[in-house]
């Protein structure tokens, strides 16, 4: 199954659910199947783990990346490029917004709420069942009122992005979906995708899965160790 997603796709989620490494991998995934990409990096609130730590290697891709101006690229300052308004006015054939995480992150999302309504939006929550605060349905489902609230927009979707990084199982893989589907009738929301390192998709069962699955090649990782390569886009 083919992720089928366009025009505007707004990325939620509480801090260490991996946002910002769907989203970067999103933006690839969709390169790749030939579409026009433009990925902007609204994460205002935390200074690791960034879109813009991996600017050069996708523009190398040929997606458009939208950063705040270059003298505050190491800044926590609340900045915002003029080009998002442009990118929100014309989003093409896919514009991957990723946003800072929890409510606090996602209030940059208030200050653009008017320009959104005029939109139709896929805003999409990522969910890791194995990190604290989305161990349970409830969990998931607080902090996507927090969001709400915070956003002025409504999630419309879940992605499920169950993983423990390196020590992650097909296993894991397979009790996360279990969860999402239970997360998707309590949320009455649709399970969008699920994610899975490119490295366990021949060991995972995907007859499964009612769902697309986006493989995962890990870019924002700690200095001692080496991001996966990525390949030309189509």
């Amino acid at each position: 199954m083919e992720i089928n997603l366009n025009g505007i796709v707004v990325i939620v989620g509480n801090y260490g659910s991996g946002k910002t490494e769907v989203s970067i991998n999103l933006a690839v995934n969709r390169k790749r199947a030939g579409l026009d990409v433009r990925i902007a990096d609204l994460d205002l609130v935390n200074p690791y783990f960034r879109v813009r730590e991996v600017k050069e290697r996708l523009c190398k891709l040929g997606i458009d990346v939208v950063v705040p101006p270059e003298q505050y690229l190491r800044a926590d300052l609340p900045i915002l490029s003029p080009v998002i308004a442009g990118m929100i006015r014309q989003p093409g054939q896919l514009s991957i917004f990723d946003v800072g995480g929890d409510d606090v992150g996602a209030t940059v999302l208030g200050t653009l709420a008017d320009s959104f309504r005029q939109k139709r939006i896929h805003m999409l929550q990522v969910v890791n069942p194995f990190r604290p605060f989305t161990e349970t349905i409830e969990g998931c489902l607080r902090i996507r009122r927090e969001i709400e609230n915070a956003s002025k927009l409504a999630v419309t979707g879940m992605i499920g992005n169950a993983n423990l990084i390196d020590e992650t199982t097909a296993d894991d893989i397979h009790r996360g979906y279990d969860f999402f589907t239970d997360l998707t009738k309590g949320s009455g929301l649709p399970l969008v995708f699920i994610t899975a390192s490119a490295n366990l998709l021949l060991q995972i069962d995907t007859d499964r899965f009612a769902c697309p699955v986006l493989p995962i090649e890990r870019q924002l990782v700690p200095p001692w160790k080496k991001a996966k390569g990525l390949m030309t886009a189509l």
